[in-house]
């Protein structure tokens, strides 16, 4: 018999990938007692990717599989699966509402489930699926603004409930792209309600709050009030066309422009220091020039200015920004920029903060950034669903999937 001990069995790491517009970024955890220890990052520029959709599937894979080798190099260990993020201007939310008998006058986690699946079952378009149906309230009888309705008599069951389609065809190519680079997709989930998971704090979500993720090629906006999803929508702008902006207005490359934005960037006029000069690189590689920062501002001020509106238009079509008591919490790497919160409270008039990652140990330097909060919040969704199925490509796994996240949710409520 051999004398040595049989080491502990490691628990399977959590990865995350967010498929941006401007990077492809891959985040690896280790669950712990204590929540999530973030233990490596992997970030790559993403050439592939328009809109937050794929348009160009080999040079996905080639930066995925190097954002994989980073992070896996950092994390000092592999992966086969990762929970993935969706985005883009085809996902589409809206709100339902199904009614069943409870059966034995008492309600059963069998009743709770027939009340959602009855909410779901509403036509959808052959080429569009579902990718979330998230429970939001319940009424027994008359009594509505349930929560846990498990054990409540009755003889009437309703459920409302948030659901979030998208395009079959982009579900399908982030898939795709992922199993070329030898990656397994565990789950899918909307990107905006990946990063309300890691910089939303409950009591925000409870009083009603707007997540407005600026993303390189979109703008995502989910609105939360008592605890649970009740808007979502797309703006399809976001920091590229700012980016492009500065790259027209001042004459230099993208990359020059996007590097300006980043370090000299400001959102709001009246914030800039007076007579404040930035060497601006010529394209052709002609000798560099100084312009006042004033003249970048009044490039981007317009722009962002647009985008916020927009966004403004979502939160009041919602028809909910009256419930919006906790304000607004920008993230996304664009948020960043000096006078974007400012110029957010002016445009919406409601309160602005900052959203980056929470709750999380191990690289917290390096993760505590709003670029990093979808990659991260989609840790959170791993580890919540780790004991979840494959997702495959057939049309019935769809459902399957969907069905099991949401037993898996009301196993945490009840």
């Amino acid at each position: 018999m051999s004398g040595f001990m049989k080491a502990p069995k490691q628990a399977e790491p959590i990865v995350g990938i967010d498929f941006g517009t401007t990077k492809i970024c891959v985040v690896i955890a280790k669950p712990t007692p204590e929540g999530l220890e973030i233990i490596g990052v992997g970030k790559q520029p993403s050439h592939g990717i328009r809109k937050g959709v794929v348009v160009n599937i080999p040079a996905t894979v080639e930066a995925l599989k190097k954002a994989v080798e980073i992070a896996e190099l950092m994390a000092g260990c592999s992966f086969r699966s990762a929970v993935c993020g969706i985005a883009g201007t085809h996902i589409k939310g809206f709100n339902s509402s199904g009614v069943v008998a409870i059966r034995n006058k008492e309600v059963t986690v069998t009743d709770v489930e027939r009340a959602v699946d009855a909410a779901r079952a509403v036509a959808i378009p052959l080429d569009r699926e579902v990718i979330h149906v998230i429970p939001q309230e319940f009424t027994v009888d008359d009594q509505e603004g349930v929560h846990d309705p498990i054990g409540m008599n009755g003889v009437r069951l309703e459920s409302k409930v948030h659901i979030v389609t998208g395009a079959v065809s982009s579900a399908q190519n982030i898939i795709k792209c992922a199993n070329l680079a030898g990656i397994q997709v565990s789950d899918i989930v909307l990107e905006p309600l990946a990063s309300a998971e890691a910089c939303l704090t409950l009591d925000e979500k409870e009083l009603g709050v707007v997540l407005v993720d600026i993303g390189g090629g979109t703008t995502d906006v989910a609105l939360f009030s008592k605890g649970a999803v009740v808007h979502s929508g797309v703006v399809s702008m976001g920091g590229s066309h700012i980016t492009n902006d500065v790259a027209v207005g001042l004459r230099c490359s993208i990359q020059d422009a996007e590097n300006i934005k980043i370090h000299s960037g400001c959102a709001m006029s009246s914030l800039l220091p007076s007579d404040e000069v930035i060497e601006v690189p010529l394209l052709g590689g002609r000798k560099s020039r100084e312009v006042s920062r004033s003249v970048l501002t009044k490039i981007i001020e317009p722009r962002v200015e647009e985008i916020l509106t927009l966004v403004g238009q979502e939160i009041a079509n919602s028809g909910y920004k009256h419930l919006m008591s906790a304000g607004v919490v920008l993230t996304g790497g664009p948020s960043l920029m000096e006078g974007m919160p400012e110029l957010a409270e002016f445009t919406f008039e409601l309160p602005v903060r900052r959203g980056s990652p929470q709750g999380i140990g191990g690289l917290v330097d390096v993760v505590s950034s709003p670029m990093y909060s979808t990659a991260v919040g989609l840790l959170t969704y791993g580890m919540k669903n780790q004991s979840g199925i494959q997702f495959r490509q057939t049309e019935s796994t769809v459902y399957d999937k969907v069905v099991n996240r949401m037993k898996s949710w009301l196993g945490e409520v009840f």
